[in-house]
This record gives structure tokens, C-alpha cells and sequence, in this order.
């Protein structure tokens, strides 16, 4: 199988080591696209040589000339969100199947022509959830699928971002949310997504709240930072800021970004309390499920640890798992990760009953030992055993994920509940549910 990534940034690397190495026996990289020549020559530089003449290397205003003259069967996105549209309708028009990175894409306009694309083509697109593959997330699906808890009626979902993971994402694109969708869109459509598959539905209106709290100018004056630069690199009040980000100080840092900021402007290290910052950092959201579930979600982008607190609320009992993702460091120190029996829980208490603590499965590898275990069902299918879960997803799922996300970021703006049906509706879109 013949492979194009478009993106060379940070997240194409998991899906370049997975055709040049971990699943290298049926596939290979022959092409890579990105605005960006220095982060093209270190991907290529880092990568395994390929069969034939090797990675072949366009520009982003090259990529119909790429697939043309490269012939990948698929087309690997991971450029930023509000790009993704973009090249999976040029890749699907143009005959190639396409994994894509989520979310899908933004907005409903640009989820239309991604529909449109794949109704009028048949070809295939696949959203990489690879939430959906962690053994504990897994598990909590298999409980639910065994009845033990009854009917699910209710859901309440914490997801906590803490200082350094959370800030980071408003130093980069994802700060704007004409890039990102904001967080309800680029980080929570894991959770949406999650939500979806777990409960088996899709959901019917959206009711939301959510404001910019912490990653403001006036967080700045408060923490005495007033003078603050435009980014961290250069910046007055770098040395007393625990909130910096040290490009030069980190050779993958410096060589994809630091190093290659002539190529395009981008600068990575942005001040995470600038003014023109236009995503929210606290949020919760309010949904009702085609099946009558009801959904209770907040994201928290400074919390003082990261990771997530769920609750299913059942006819029979209920089923409550937390995960401790990392352990609380700040101010630029090494941050534990929680992957171990401490850092799980997992709680069934069925009524009449007392508690009962259920071991967690957990795994190796990245993000709890999902990255692995996603990779394996799409680069090597042959090699995996049948998915009992069904966690592969589409442009369905990923369809379906980043709705609830857009709908909570109309329902912000508007202050009034969305229905979703008359959303897609007013949009053009054709989606089963």
C-alpha cells in the first residue's frame, strides 16, 4: 500500500513510523507535502530509507502534482484542523482513500463538502480516535455492552487540561478559533467521539457555556506579567513566566520550529495571554441523545492535573472510571505520567450493593497504550484480530463527533439551545444517525 502524508508537523511522526517501520512490510511512504521545506527535510532525514526512489517532497501548492505523479493509494492528513477539508476532498477527487487526523475538519461548511466528496466518490476516510483503542476506555465499553449497569440514562463527563499541556494550546493555531473550532471542537471531539460509541447514539440538542477565564491579558497583570512579549522567544519576563515555552532548549523543538520559521512565519511559543486569543479555556456542555441519554461535559484548560472523571448513571447502578493522565508538575518540570494502578480507577456499585473496585486494563505505548493497538487495525488489518468493539470510524463518526462540539459553540454564541437536526438542516447536510 502506497502512502502521502500532507502536514510534516509534530503529529504526522506516529503515522510516518508506522508505514517506515512498525508496519513497513505491506506498506510505504513515497511522498510528503507541507508549506514548509525545512520540516520536509527532517522528516525525510528521520525516516527509514524507502523501496524505489525514496520520499519523494512537494510544497503544499504541489500536492495534485504529488498525487499525479506519486499514485499513494491513500493520503495521510495531518495539517491544521482548518485545513484538513481541503486535502481530503483533493485527495478523495483525485481516487485515493484518506486517514485523516482529528477533527475532521471545523465548521458545518467545511463538513459538507467532506460529505459531499465522499458520497459523490466512494472512496474511504478514516478519523484516527485513537481514544476508542485505550485498553481502559475499552474496557468501560465492555461493561456497558454486558448489561451490568441496565440502561445507561445519564452521563457526567470531566475532562481536566492542566497548566502545561492546557496552555499549550493557546500558543499555537488552536488559539484562533476560525483554525481550531476551539477546544470544543479540536479536543473534545475525543470525547464526543467517545460518548457516541460508548452510549450508541448520536446526540439531538446542545446546550453550552464557556468563557476565556485564565489565558487572558488580565491573568498577565495579576501574575505580574504585564510586560510580556508577543511570544517566549525574546521575551521581557521569560526567566519569571512559569508559563514559558523554551524552543532553543529542546533539539526537536528548535529543528522543527525555531529553525524553520523563515520557511512560513509560523512562530510556535505565542503568548498564551495575548488579547487576540479568540478560543475559550473553561467550558461545559448539556446534551440530550437520540436514545434519551443525557450528557452532563466540562473541559477545563488550567487545571492543577490532567486527565478525566466519568460517571454512568444506569437503571441497575452505576459505573464511575478515573484516570489521573498526569501527575501535577508545573512551571517547566518533568511531568509523571499516569500509567500504573494508582493512576486508575475504575468503580462498579450496582444498587443494593456495596462498591466494588474492578482492576483497569491498561497498556504500552503512547496515549495508554491506544496508539499501538489503532496502528495495527489500519496499517496491518490482516494481522489484528475481528474488533468486537467496532471502533474503527469513518467519516461518520467523524462526522458525528465534532457536531456536538459546534453545536455547543453556536449554542455559546447564540445563548440558545440547538437542535441538531434543524442545524444540519440550515446547513445542507445529509447525515444518518
Amino acid at each position: 500500500m502506497k502512502y502521502a502524508i500532507v502536514g510534516a508537523g509534530g503529529r504526522h511522526q506516529m503515522f510516518r513510523e508506522a508505514v517506515t517501520e512498525t508496519h513497513k512490510a505491506n506498506n510505504e511512504l513515497v511522498a510528503l507535502c507541507d508549506v514548509n521545506e525545512t520540516r520536509l527535510a527532517l522528516s525525510v532525514r528521520d525516516a527509514p530509507p524507502q523501496p524505489g526512489n525514496g520520499i519523494a517532497t512537494y510544497l503544499a501548492g504541489e500536492f495534485d502534482r504529488m498525487i499525479a505523479e506519486q499514485k499513494p493509494d491513500t493520503v495521510i492528513v495531518t495539517v491544521p484542523d482548518h485545513l484538513h477539508h481541503e486535502y481530503i476532498v483533493r485527495a478523495l477527487r483525485s481516487g485515493c482513500n484518506v486517514i485523516t487526523e482529528k477533527p475532521m475538519t471545523i465548521d458545518l461548511t467545511k463538513l459538507k463538502s467532506v460529505l459531499d466528496a465522499q458520497r459523490e466518490t466512494g472512496r474511504s476516510v478514516t478519523v484516527t480516535f485513537n481514544y476508542r483503542y485505550s485498553p481502559a476506555r475499552t474496557q468501560l465499553k465492555d461493561i456497558l455492552m454486558s448489561g451490568v449497569i441496565g440502561e445507561v440514562q445519564a452521563v457526567d463527563f470531566r475532562w481536566y487540561l492542566d497548566r502545561v499541556h492546557g496552555a499549550d494550546y493557546f500558543r499555537r493555531w488552536h488559539r484562533y478559533k476560525d483554525r481550531s473550532g476551539g477546544l470544543l471542537v479540536h479536543k473534545s471531539t475525543h470525547h464526543f467521539d467517545l460518548m457516541n460509541w460508548w452510549v450508541e447514539s448520536t446526540p439531538v440538542t446542545v446546550a453550552a457555556n464557556g468563557k476565556r477565564a485564565f489565558y487572558a491579558p488580565q491573568m498577565a497583570v495579576t501574575l505580574g506579567l504585564a510586560d510580556h512579549g508577543p511570544r517566549c522567544h525574546g521575551c521581557p519576563v521569560f526567566d519569571k513566566c512559569d508559563y514559558r515555552l523554551d524552543l532553543a532548549a529542546d533539539e526537536g523543538l528548535r529543528e522543527m520550529y525555531l529553525e524553520a520559521e523563515d520557511d512560513d512565519g509560523y512562530y510556535r511559543d505565542r503568548c498564551v495571554f495575548d488579547a487576540d486569543i479568540t478560543i475559550e479555556d473553561t467550558m461545559q456542555v448539556e446534551a440530550e441523545y437520540a436514545n434519551g441519554v443525557f450528557l452532563n461535559y466540562t473541559l477545563c484548560a488550567y487545571s492543577p492535573w490532567e486527565g478525566l472523571e466519568i460517571t454512568f448513571q444506569g437503571t441497575k447502578g452505576d459505573l464511575t472510571h478515573k484516570h489521573i493522565e498526569v501527575h501535577g508538575v508545573f512551571s517547566g518540570q518533568h511531568r509523571e505520567k499516569g500509567e500504573s494502578d494508582e493512576s486508575f480507577s475504575t468503580t462498579l456499585h450496582l444498587a443494593g450493593g456495596l462498591p466494588q473496585r474492578i482492576p483497569v486494563e491498561y497498556g504500552n505505548g503512547a496515549h495508554g497504550g491506544a496508539d499501538p493497538v489503532m496502528l495495527g487495525y489500519i496499517f496491518d488489518p490482516a494481522g489484528m484480530a475481528p474488533d468486537r468493539y467496532n471502533r474503527a470510524s469513518t467519516h461518520k463518526e467523524g462526522a458525528w463527533s465534532i457536531l456536538t462540539g459546534i453545536a455547543a459553540n453556536r449554542a455559546i454564541a447564540t445563548g440558545m439551545k440547538v437542535t441538531v437536526d434543524e442545524m444540519l438542516a440550515e446547513a445542507g447536510i445529509r447525515l444518518e444517525r
